[in-house]
């Protein structure tokens, strides 16, 4: 973890008030210890409507109730997803890895996911509005950023979120450790495998991908 990232605030406090200025009446947010609140519970619809009216700087998840805010990403962030996108079309050129696709998670479909990369078959999403069903959706893709919330976004929600709708494989690469976590088999709203593999290491994705990953060149972004 990089010096400073537990002492960081989440957000800023500029993109706090711009968000809270573009939100609508009803929505009452409040800014805490670095962090973006809601005052009152938020429907998925209210969620919706502001993450629709949000500034272009901030970035919304609604998980597990609760408003939260990803991290923007820097370069070694862009880097490493260029990385797997070229891996992703090497071995399985039938498939396309999006990039900050919105998916809705968690049982009921009552989470909203804006997943940093969600794999599926060529023109999958074709036709979809901004929060797409997770039906069809191979694998998908976090990829940690240095804030204070990953571990928890990331690491701890995130696994339950995608196994709920049940998305074959989720893939977490895992800046602060160095690590590519593979989480599959969705069964009752959870992972039944997890298997954590170094960078540099080869890294096997299970069905219905069935390829390798090649990690060694992860170990240029370490950071």
């Amino acid at each position: 973890m990089t010096p400073g990232t537990a002492d960081r605030p989440l957000m800023p406090i500029e993109d706090f008030e711009g968000l809270a200025d573009a939100a609508p009446d009803h929505v009452r947010l409040e800014y805490v210890d670095g962090r973006v609140r809601t005052k009152d519970p938020l429907s998925v619809e209210d969620f919706e409507e502001l993450e629709r009216r949000a500034p272009e700087t901030v970035r919304l998840e609604y998980i597990n109730g609760k408003l939260e805010v990803k991290a923007m990403p820097d370069g070694n962030h862009s880097e490493i997803h260029m990385w797997l996108l070229e891996q992703c079309l090497h071995h399985r050129p039938d498939l396309r890895l999006h990039h900050e696709r919105g998916v809705r998670t968690e049982a009921y479909r009552k989470g909203r996911a804006r997943a940093d990369g969600a794999l599926v078959r060529r023109g999958h999403f074709k036709g979809h509005g901004e929060w797409s069903a997770a039906n069809g959706v191979l694998m998908v893709v976090e990829i940690t950023s240095h804030d204070r919330d990953t571990n928890q976004r990331d690491c701890i929600d995130k696994p339950v979120g995608y196994a709920a709708v049940d998305i074959p494989v989720y893939l977490l690469i895992d800046r602060d450790h160095n690590t590519v976590v593979v989480y599959s088999e969705p069964e009752d709203g959870r992972y039944q495998q997890k298997t954590s593999h170094s960078w540099g290491t080869p890294v096997e994705l299970p069905e219905p991908l069935g390829f390798t990953l090649d990690t060694e060149e992860l170990k240029d972004y370490a950071d």
